[in-house]
Order: structure tokens, then sequence, then C-alpha cells
């Protein structure tokens, strides 16, 4: 075993050798399901506010992400794929792009994303900025260019003036990238249940989702899910304790992962881990969209992650709590 996964596996034992109860406390009792006293002590905290920014240009990407016209046939918009109003998803293994084309991967939600230390399953993208120009140019997606949207938006009286008013020099590609980016740094789901816990209010949380938060703990979900985004801060290996695409079997060039941008073969089918935010409404899950459900979904989490079978009240344990994670999504918007 190398010292990278013997190091995410005593990560994982000694999380869960903290969330177990000491020896001298009666495993009846349930000291650890009373509301934390404060966010810091607990290795999830909740969502921060959205952060200033300008309206205009905030206004100006909510358009922009609804366009249909940006694509090369006037099909596709951002929001073709993260429908935000079932949870920034489209609920397709994979989404379908210009000319009915469909992607390589399962699209993550757009919630939260701005939280995520990297974009994209296999990080290719540092920023939102970057990660905007990916889907505008795959011919599997939206099948174009920036010159064109560029062409477009810049002839469209009403977009040039909506540039200008934003910005004072109109429309340009890092314009474009940034009224988009802001947008998307404004859908934070706040007010889910397990924040408000998280913010003292012990009556948010239902004692099974409490209870399933402290199963996920003591099998050792948090060793990777952990943080404000309950993930998204870390890339991991699909697979850690089994052989996930062995088992699957008909591995495509997709299923390489983080090893298609840095060609380093330690990084073969490792994946950014992804956040657990609003995880109740974004089924199917994995970067193949191979679980349909959430209760396949830990299952298989538990084998080739923690190398775990788990009961079936375990399991049940820890899907109330992600159902905990759901927070407010954004209003629908402006349609494309």
């Amino acid at each position: 075993m190398s010292f990278w996964r013997l190091g995410v596996l005593l990560l994982a034992c000694a999380l869960a050798a903290c969330s177990e109860p000491k020896a001298s406390e009666p495993r009846g009792e349930r000291r650890s399901l009373d509301p934390p006293k404060a966010a810091s002590r607990e290795p999830l905290e909740p969502l921060p506010d959205v952060p200033p920014l300008d309206p205009k240009i905030v206004a100006l990407g909510r358009r922009l992400f609804h366009e249909r016209r940006l694509s090369a046939d006037g099909s596709v918009a951002c929001s073709s794929c993260h429908d935000l109003e079932r949870g920034g998803v489209d609920g397709q293994v994979r989404s379908s792009g210009v000319g009915g084309k469909r992607g390589a991967v399962n699209a993550p939600s757009v919630y939260n994303a701005a939280l995520n230390f990297v974009q994209f399953w296999d990080g290719r993208a540092a920023t939102l900025e970057e990660q905007i120009g990916f889907p505008v140019t795959n011919p599997a997606e939206m099948g174009t260019s920036f010159a064109r949207v560029l062409a477009f938006l810049q002839a469209d009286p009403d977009y040039a003036a909506a540039f200008k008013a934003a910005f004072p020099s109109g429309v340009t590609d890092a314009n474009a990238r940034r009224a988009i980016a802001d947008f998307e740094r404004t859908l934070l789901t706040r007010g889910s249940p397990f924040d408000r816990f998280l913010a003292g209010d012990e009556h948010a949380l239902a004692l099974d989702a409490r209870a399933g938060y402290e199963t996920f703990k003591s099998v050792g979900c948090i060793a990777c899910h952990q943080g404000r985004n309950v993930g998204g801060n870390m890339f991991q290996r699909f697979g850690v304790l089994g052989d996930y695409f062995k088992d699957r079997g008909s591995v495509t060039e997709a299923d390489y992962g983080r090893f298609n941008v840095t060609h380093n073969e330690a990084d073969r089918f490792v994946f950014r881990v992804p956040s657990l935010r609003n995880v109740a409404r974004t089924a199917p899950y994995f970067h193949d969209g191979s679980a349909a459900t959430l209760t396949q979904a830990v299952q298989v989490m538990a084998r080739y992650q923690l190398g775990r079978k788990l009961s079936d009240e375990q399991v049940t344990s820890i899907i109330a709590f992600l159902q905990s994670l759901s927070g407010t999504l954004a209003p629908a918007g402006e349609k494309g």
C-alpha cells in the first residue's frame, strides 16, 4: 500500500476514533447529538454569506447563464445542464449538448461550485472564470468559440448596453467570464437544516439526521467530505480499498480523471471529491452517473473508499443526514 493511501486510511481512522464514544461514556447516551456549541468544533461548517458583488454584473451574468444563443445552434445554455430548479443539474447520466451529442461525464451541480478548490471532476480549471471557457468550446456541449460569442454579444443592442453599464470596457472575453462567474458566486444554498443546527438551533435537525451525522463521521466519510462544502476541497482516488473500475468494466478515457490533466500515473482514476451539499437533489451520482440513488451511492462509497459493508440501518442513517444538507435554491431567474 502506498504512503498516500495509508495516509488516507489513517485520517479516516483518526476521525472515526474521535467520533466514537469514550470508554467512560455509556453507549446508550448520545451526548454528541446535542447541538454543537460552536461550529468551529465540528469538521463541517455552515455555508458563508454571498460575497458583496456588483448587482449589474450579477444580473448580466444571470442573463448569460440562461442564454441559449451563446451555443453554436442556439439550443444549449449553461442552465440546460445546470438547471437551477433541479439542484443545479439536469438529472441525466451524461448531458446533451448541441446536436444531441453527449458529454463524457456526469454534470456536477453549479450550486456552491464557487466554494470548490478547483472546477470539473478532473480539476482542470482553477477558477470559475477559467471553467466557463470549456463548455463554450467543447464540441459536445455548446460547440462554439469565444470569438463567435463576443460577436453575437456586440451585435445585440441589449447585451451591448448591459455590458457597457456593468463594465467600462464593454463586451470582452474577460467581462463575459466575470459576469457569469459572479452570478455563480451567488448560488450558495444557505439555510439547510444542518447549517441551522450548526448555528445552534437544536430543533432544526431531526434525531435521525443527527444520528446519521454521527454515523457519517464514525465510519470515515468525513475523511474526504468535510469543510463548508462537505467536500470539494481535495482530490481522491476512486477505489482506495477496491478496484471500482475493474468491477464496473468498460473503462473510458474520462475514467482516468486527473491523469488526463497531469499525465502523472499516480493521478489515474483520481477525481475532485464532490460536494455533498444538496446531494439528495442531484442524482445520478459519481462522474459516470452510475449510481441512480443515494442508497447505491453510499454503499459504493463504503465498499470502495472505506472497505466497509454498511448495514441497512447505517445506510438509512447516513442518508437522513445527507438529506439535511439541502438548502434554499436560487430563484429560477431568466430562461434562455
